[in-house]
């Protein structure tokens, strides 16, 4: 059996195995397996994918090492975990928000798209007021409040910009890239439900095979490289 195999088959054996721990109602097990998937994921990238993306490779890293910090928690305080391990989600985002633009023209994206970038806003604004009004009897006028809102917005930036880049290139790279993104904020909606709502089992395991997915998604749209599309070749000629 190959590297890429027994990744492929132990990040498998992760998902299920935290699966049935939080059916079990063992969340610590759960969610220390849980962690590890993306760690995984992120190997068999190395293992893989020869020509690789700094931004991309960024985002792994800072997200593995975020899940990861659930083995600290016995050695930092709760307030130190939080702060440092959003603190690295959000970067990991913001290199993946660098890994999209970076392809699309913004002059293009701003003359064509203008529609879609005004009701992207306003759906993101709402989304957020939304996200912000669940939490804020919980983490009203303390830091972590601050920290959940710049999180989401970064999220939600994310989705908008993948989805833009969808339209932008309408090719097999930017479709996978935009269901992970989806997958990704829908994990994030139905985690936020399970933390602050009901904590309901099957919502964390609904979130956690989301996140599965997201990764996958986004594994395989990194195995693509990008193709010059029409609009690449107008915009130059523009």
């Amino acid at each position: 059996m190959n590297k890429s195999k027994a990744l492929v088959i132990l990040s498998l054996l992760l998902y299920i195995l935290s699966v049935i721990y939080q059916f079990r109602n063992e969340e610590e097990i759960a969610n220390a397996l849980k962690s590890i998937i993306l760690p995984v994921v992120t190997l068999l990238y190395f293992v893989n994918i020869k020509k690789k993306s700094l931004f991309f490779t960024l985002f792994l890293i800072l997200f593995s090492i975020s899940d990861l910090m659930i083995f600290l928690t016995s050695y930092i305080s709760h307030k130190s975990e939080y702060f440092i391990g959003n603190s690295l989600y959000i970067l990991a985002y913001i290199f993946l928000i660098v890994e999209v633009f970076k392809s699309l023209s913004l002059f293009h994206v701003l003359k064509n798209y203008k529609i879609h970038l005004v009701v992207l806003t306003i759906l993101n604004i709402y989304i957020v007021y939304v996200l912000q009004a669940i939490i804020d009897p919980f983490v009203a006028k303390s830091n972590e409040y601050y920290v959940e809102l710049i999180y989401n917005i970064v999220m939600l930036l994310f989705l908008s910009l993948a989805l833009v880049n969808y339209f932008y290139r309408d090719n097999v790279k930017s479709l996978y890239m935009f269901l992970g993104a989806l997958c990704i904020v829908f994990g994030e909606v139905i985690w936020v439900a399970y933390t602050y709502i009901s904590e309901r089992h099957l919502l964390n395991v609904v979130s956690t095979t989301l996140y599965v997915l997201a990764f996958y998604f986004f594994y395989k749209q990194s195995k693509i490289e990008y193709e010059v599309t029409r609009v690449d070749v107008n915009v130059l000629i523009d």
